[in-house]
């Protein structure tokens, strides 16, 4: 039983690594090697291609057994490492897209982030009010102000659903469902999460580590793009690749973002009721307010001791 379960578990890891690593760096080598045979002058040119590989298999050491198993190790050894290499980078990136404004370029960022927003919001208003003037009045165009309300409240959406605090979007929403709790019922989430977690059923649970994978995915997916900005130096398609990469993980990781952030904004208010049942709270008849600044106060005070 126990070694079925080590080769169902050894399976798993081969499985994921393969998908996860070893594809997308067996891929971007082919992509190097493309790049190194024809370069910019001959960018299409598979004739070219197909007589060089045609010369590689005609090779004298191409028949040997030991070059053949050699050259195979090789390559998924370097396919490894581009994976490696990915997934490093992939992890930075994620760590940037939910860095806060320290320094003096992710100051600036979140600053000018801000300033978008504000003059959004004051368009938004204005909009807003012509509108409801317009309305007030009978105004025939009335319909067509209340659409374009709608529109600059959609820009300004866009920027941020709250006035920005970072230097990225995927850092504003993953930090609001804690920002929201607080002001709504005054709960620390940070100090919360853990009871939250340990409460949620597998369900919950397996939701929220999918969107927190399909972050990590994305920020993993912008890394190789970038690999393939830096490889089109010499050998120019490859930024088509490139920028459809880094397009495509910036795009899942906001749609990623926004799935974990409503998950756990949505976990905390089924659940912070039965946090308090489990730490022996009153909250019968208890305004969510009251019970949050219980709940923080009595949670601040157990990570403080611990």
């Amino acid at each position: 039983m126990t070694s079925g379960f080590l080769s169902a578990l050894g399976g798993r890891i081969a499985e994921r690594w393969l998908a996860a690593l070893a594809l997308p760096g067996l891929l971007f080598l082919s992509a190097v090697t493309t790049a190194m045979v024809l370069g910019h002058e001959h960018w299409s040119d598979l004739e070219r291609l197909r007589t060089w590989l045609d010369t590689l298999a005609g090779s004298p050491a191409s028949r040997s057994a030991g070059t053949v198993v050699l050259v195979a190790a090789g390559v998924l050894a370097g396919a490894a490492v581009a994976g490696a290499a990915a997934q490093s980078l992939g992890t930075g990136l994620e760590l940037l897209w939910c860095a806060e404004p320290h320094g003096p370029v992710l100051r600036y960022l979140a600053d000018r982030r801000s300033r978008r927003w504000r003059a959004a919001d004051a368009t938004f208003r204005a909009a807003l009010v012509a509108g409801g003037r317009a309305r007030i009045e009978g105004a025939d165009d009335a319909d067509r102000l209340a659409d374009i309300a709608e529109r600059r409240y959609a820009d300004r959406d866009r920027i941020g659903a709250v006035p920005p605090r970072h230097p990225f979007g995927m850092g504003d929403r993953l930090a609001a469902p804690g920002q929201r709790l607080w002001r709504a019922h005054r709960l620390d989430l940070a100090a919360a999460w853990p009871h939250l977690w340990l409460l949620a059923s597998d369900g919950t649970r397996a939701e929220l580590q999918a969107a927190r994978l399909r972050l990590t995915a994305s920020a993993r997916l912008c890394a190789w793009g970038a690999g393939y900005l830096v490889l089109a130096l010499w050998w120019w398609p490859a930024a088509l690749a490139g920028v459809v990469a880094v397009a495509s993980g910036v795009r899942r990781g906001r749609a990623a973002a926004e799935a974990f952030a409503e998950l756990t904004e949505a976990l905390a208010d089924l659940h912070v009721r039965d946090v308090a049942t489990a730490l022996g709270i009153e909250h019968e008849g208890v305004d969510d307010r009251v019970l949050g600044e219980r709940l923080t106060q009595l949670l601040r005070k157990e990570k403080r001791a611990a």
